[in-house]
C-alpha cells in the first residue's frame, strides 16, 4: 500500500512532551512540575460571563474576526499597557489560542523554502509548525552565560538571502528567560536593516517578575514588520476556554483572516464572551496570581541551586530550568530515573532543542506545598545521583 502521509510531516517527530505526561498519568502519587498550565481555577466573574453566554443562547458562530466588543477591549488593553494601537476592525484577529496564531502566521507569511530563525530552547511547536508551513526552521541556541537570551549578533550570524522571519517568545518557555529592552532594540534594528517580518509570541507577557515586558510591536519601525501573538491562557489561568489572538499589519492580518475562514471560522463564542469579562475585571486576579507565582519561583529556584542543580533567575513565565550537569546524568535520563524513583515529573531541555540539553524544566505552576515535596524528592535522589 502506497504510503499517504506526507514526507514534510512524517520529518517531524512526536512532541518529546507527551511521553512522560502519559508515563506520570499511570502513577499514583506523582508531583508534576511538567506541565505548562496554570493550577489556578478560571476567576469567578470569568466564568460567569461564559455561563451567562451560553444561558443566553449565544450558541452561534461569530465574525471571522472576532466579536467586535472584544477585539475594541483588546485594543485598548494593548494600547493602554504598551502604547501599541491596533485598528479593532482590520489589525486584530481573535483565535483558538496562540498556538492557531501561530500556524495562521507562518502559513499566511511563508512560501516554499524561506528560511525562519528560531532562537533555542523555544515552545516545542515552533520548529515543526515552521516546517508545516513549509518553511525551514534554522535553529540558534541560546546560552545559559547569557541568561538565555538571544542576541542580535547570534541572529544575524544565521540570516541568508532566504531569511524571511524570525520568530521569537519572551518570556521565554522552556527557561523563563526575559530578554532586556536594550537587547531587543538591537534586534529591532537587525530586522529592519535585513527587512525581516518578527513573529513575536507574547503569551505568557503579564507573568513577568521584577521587571517590565516590552511588547516587540512598541519598538520604534517595528510595529508594521511584527505580528504580535498573545491570549488569555496563561495571565487569566484560561487554557481549556483556547482563546487567542494575533495583532500586526492589516495585510498580514487580512491573510492570517483567509486561513482561519477556511480552516476554523471563528473562535468559540462563550470563550470570547469570557475574554471580554477578563479585559475588563480580570486584572485584579492577574496581579494575584502573579504574586503567587513570584512566591512559588522564589521557592523552587532557590531549593534547586541549594541542591546543586545550578539554577539562573528566570524573570518571566513560571518555568525553572536548571542545569542537571551535577548528577552525571543526561537530561532524558535524569527525567526517567527522577519519575521512576522518586514520582516527580519534569521535562528534558533537549524537548526543547539541542541547545536544551543537559537542563530539564520544572514548571511552578503548581502548589507551594507541593514544590516543597517535590524539593524533599529531589535531595533524597541528588544524594544517590549528585
Amino acid at each position: 500500500m502506497r504510503k499517504f502521509v506526507s514526507q514534510r510531516v512524517d520529518s517531524v517527530p512526536p512532541s518529546g512532551i507527551r511521553r512522560f505526561f502519559d508515563i506520570a498519568a499511570t502513577m499514583k502519587n506523582v508531583i508534576s512540575l511538567g506541565i505548562g498550565e496554570p493550577d489556578f481555577v478560571t476567576p469567578e466573574r470569568i466564568l460567569q460571563a461564559g455561563i451567562d453566554s451560553l444561558r443566553r443562547g449565544e450558541t452561534q458562530y461569530t465574525s471571522n474576526s472576532g466579536i467586535a466588543q472584544l477585539r475594541a477591549s483588546l485594543s485598548a488593553h494593548l494600547a493602554k499597557l504598551y502604547g501599541v494601537s491596533y485598528d479593532a476592525e482590520s489589525e486584530l484577529l481573535i483565535t483558538v489560542g496562540v498556538s492557531e496564531a501561530l500556524y495562521l502566521a507562518l502559513t499566511a507569511a511563508l512560501d516554499p523554502g524561506d528560511e525562519v530563525i528560531v532562537p533555542q530552547p523555544c515552545f516545542v511547536a515552533y520548529t515543526p509548525e515552521v516546517t508545516f508551513a513549509g518553511g525551514v526552521p534554522v535553529a540558534i541556541g541560546t546560552l545559559v552565560e547569557n541568561n538565555f537570551q538571544v542576541t542580535a549578533a547570534e541572529i544575524e550570524a544565521a540570516i541568508t538571502p532566504r531569511t524571511k522571519a524570525l520568530l521569537i517568545g519572551y518570556p521565554n518557555n522552556p527557561t523563563g528567560a526575559v530578554v532586556s529592552r536594550e537587547g531587543l532594540v538591537e534586534i529591532a534594528a537587525l530586522a529592519e536593516h535585513h527587512d525581516l517580518l518578527v513573529i513575536s509570541d507574547e503569551i505568557y507577557d503579564r507573568l513577568v517578575y521584577g521587571v517590565r515586558h516590552v511588547c516587540f510591536a512598541s519598538l520604534p519601525g517595528m510595529r508594521e514588520r511584527t505580528i504580535t501573538l498573545g491570549g488569555f491562557s496563561k495571565d487569566y489561568a484560561m487554557t481549556g476556554w483556547r482563546i487567542g489572538y494575533a495583532g500586526g499589519p492589516a495585510e498580514m492580518i487580512a491573510a492570517m483572516r483567509k486561513v482561519h475562514q477556511y480552516t476554523i471560522m471563528s473562535a468559540p463564542t462563550t470563550a470570547q464572551v469570557a475574554a471580554i469579562e477578563a479585559l475588563a475585571t480580570g486584572d485584579e486576579y492577574v496581579q494575584q496570581m502573579v504574586g503567587e507565582y513570584d512566591r512559588r519561583r522564589r521557592l523552587i529556584v532557590g531549593g534547586l541551586n541549594t541542591l546543586g542543580l545550578d539554577c539562573f533567575e528566570p524573570r518571566g513565565a513560571f518555568y525553572a530550568f536548571p542545569s542537571i550537569a551535577r548528577s552525571g546524568l543526561d537530561d532524558n535520563e535524569f527525567a526517567e530515573r527522577l519519575l521512576q524513583e522518586e514520582e516527580v515529573a519534569a521535562v528534558p531541555g533537549s524537548a526543547f532543542g539541542s541547545s536544551g540539553s543537559g537542563f530539564v524544566r520544572m514548571s511552578y505552576a503548581t502548589a507551594y506545598e507541593k514544590i516543597e515535596e517535590a524539593l524533599n524528592r529531589l535531595e533524597r535522589f541528588m544524594r544517590r545521583h549528585g
